[in-house]
């Protein structure tokens, strides 16, 4: 004999399949901006890219300040210090700067150490000091990565990474 059928059948879906349904679409809301585009939605827009590019066009000028200052003031530093250096200027010219230059002195146009970087009276404290602006500048550029899309994403998510590196080599042979 067959079982009798429930006596209240619901119609429509269950309650469960509604509250997934409702989650999932949360989630998926989440993950898009709702207008379709992808690196050119609002996080992506060139205004905000571009922002983005010339802020670290000009954190990369700086740090290259930063070493000019320290080599002029020891110069005896420039083997250790000059590669990283230069690394910073290629990290300048990938954000789109034009202005730094690829010589470890400091630039022509100023020829001496900027007026806002004040090298301390030591060898290892001017490392300390460098190697505490890559780091900060490391940390602010893997903050930075996650507001802008795909390709900047990635070239500061590389560059944090080298500053990072930097910082360490800068330290390792105060030791």
């Amino acid at each position: 004999m067959p079982y009798p059928p429930p006596p209240h059948v619901p119609s429509g879906p269950r309650r469960r399949s509604l509250l997934a349904s409702v989650a999932g679409g949360a989630l998926l809301a989440g993950c898009s901006d709702g207008t379709g585009n992808t690196e050119e939605g609002t996080a992506g827009s060139p205004s905000v890219v571009e922002r983005a590019r010339a802020r670290a066009a000009r954190d990369s000028r700086g740090i290259v300040e930063r070493y000019d200052a320290v080599l002029a003031a020891y110069p005896a530093l420039a083997e250790r210090v000059g590669p990283l250096r230069a690394e910073a200027v290629r990290h300048a010219e990938a954000f789109g700067e034009t202005g730094a230059t690829a010589s470890p002195t400091a630039s022509p146009a100023s020829p001496s150490p900027a007026p806002s970087v004040t090298v301390p009276t030591t060898e290892k404290d001017a490392l300390a000091q460098l190697a505490a602006a890559e780091r900060a500048l490391a940390d602010r550029r893997a903050k930075a990565l996650l507001d802008v899309p795909g390709e900047l994403a990635r070239l500061l998510a590389s560059v944090a990474a080298a500053g990072a590196a930097h910082a360490y080599l800068l330290m390792e042979g105060s030791r």
